[in-house]
Order: structure tokens, then sequence, then C-alpha cells
């Protein structure tokens, strides 16, 4: 088993608040790891601590084979991370955003890597649209062509189907699933809807209050009883 990610004893503090608390994450390279928990639970952190944008107060390990402290560069530059939030500028195209972003990482071939994510992502009928013209659903397939555009091995997706309906979510999850499949992408994938996380990911993390509270196989974790209380309305 090669893992992508192989990190141990993850802590951050915000001041007095304990954010994360001795984490470890394992995920095998080429597999969906899910992240599961309530707001606050300490998973946004856990992936930005991940890709280098924080630096862990403590905590040793590697992504992507890289040190997870030291080599935080390289680290950015083979990882796609998608915000909870749309980041990209609206008064572009999404021609125009994905050109920009292609420029900013100084990529080759930049006319052929731009067609290859509109296409791969179902956006060639849409380029000349204003990124604010968007819906939700079509904001997120251009957030993730944006994550894509660079060649990246490993992709960390914070709540993408948050705020949108059942058939938006749909959509955007058969997209996930589709990336992965054609690309076999590494993904890491926090979503508030848990059946996104079940359906998709190979194994489940779950956080609470900054603590590793659960972690394995979809039907391993829809047995847990941390699970089963919290998510499920059932109790032992």
């Amino acid at each position: 088993m090669t893992l992508a990610i192989d990190v141990h004893g993850l802590n951050k503090h915000f001041g007095a608040r304990h954010v994360v608390q001795d984490v470890e994450i394992q995920v095998e390279a080429g597999h969906i790891c899910g992240f599961l928990g309530p707001n606050g639970s300490g998973k946004t952190t856990t992936l930005r601590m991940l890709c280098g944008l924080l630096t862990p107060d403590a905590g040793t390990g590697t992504c992507l084979g890289l040190d997870l402290r030291r080599d935080t560069a390289a680290i950015k530059r083979q990882t796609g991370y998608m915000t909870q939030r749309f980041s990209l500028y609206e008064d572009l195209t999404i021609e125009e955003n994905l050109d920009f972003i292609a420029r900013m990482y100084g990529l080759d071939r930049r006319r052929e890597r731009l067609n290859e994510s509109l296409e791969r992502l179902g956006l060639i009928d849409r380029r000349r649209q204003l990124a604010g013209q968007l819906s939700g659903g079509w904001k997120q397939r251009l957030s993730l062509a944006a994550c894509v555009l660079h060649g990246p091995r490993l992709l960390l997706l914070d709540e993408p189907t948050a705020g949108m309906g059942e058939h938006e979510t749909y959509a955007v999850a058969n997209l996930i699933r589709r990336l992965h499949r054609n690309s076999a992408y590494t993904i890491v994938l926090i979503e508030h809807d848990m059946r996104v996380v079940f359906n998709l990911a190979d194994r489940i993390t779950v956080l609470g209050e900054g603590k590793l509270l659960a972690e394995g196989t979809p039907p391993e974790i829809s047995q847990s009883p941390i699970v089963q209380e919290a998510y499920l309305g059932k109790s032992e």
C-alpha cells in the first residue's frame, strides 16, 4: 500500500482554542477519503495543514512523499485545493479565469491545458460566460476545473456541494466520481451531506472538537455508535 498522506500527531491552536488535537491520518494513493464532523470540529484546519497553507504546532508526516513541514512549497504545487466559498473572479469569464490561473502557475501548453480542463468539466459551451452569472453547480464545476488545471496529484475539496439542492448535489458528486475514475487522483473530501461522503469515499474519518473520533470504511463508519448518534439519530 502506497500512502499519499501519512501524518501523525497533528495539533493546531488559534489563541487559546485547541482546534486540532493529536490527529493521525493515512490516505492510500488513488483513494478518496471523506471527512465528517460538525462545524468547528477541525476539518478545514486539518485540510489546510495537509496542503501547507497552515503550519502545525506539532505533528510530523508526509504528503505525496514530501515532508509536511519542510516541503510545503512542493506540496502546494502538486495539490488542487477547492475552498468552501467560490474564490474566482466573478467579473471574468470561465475561460479568462482559467487562463489567469494558468499564467499564475506559469504552465506550458497553456491553451491546450485550458481546453482540456474545459472539456473535462463540461464547460466548453459556457467558456465565454461570466463566472458571476453561473449557478452554484456551474460555479463548482469552474472551481474544479481550476483545481485540476495544473495537473495535481492530490485534490482537497472543502464542502463542494454546500448550499446546493438535491439535483445539483447529485451532479457535482457524479462529476467528482468521474474525475477520480478517469485520472486516479487522491482526494480528501469534506462534506456536510453524509450521503455524498458515503457514496464517494473509500474510507471515512470522523472528527469532533478537534479530535479523531472514528476511522474506517463506509460500512464500518455507518455502524459506529458515534456516527449512529450524531448523524442517524440513533444511540445505544
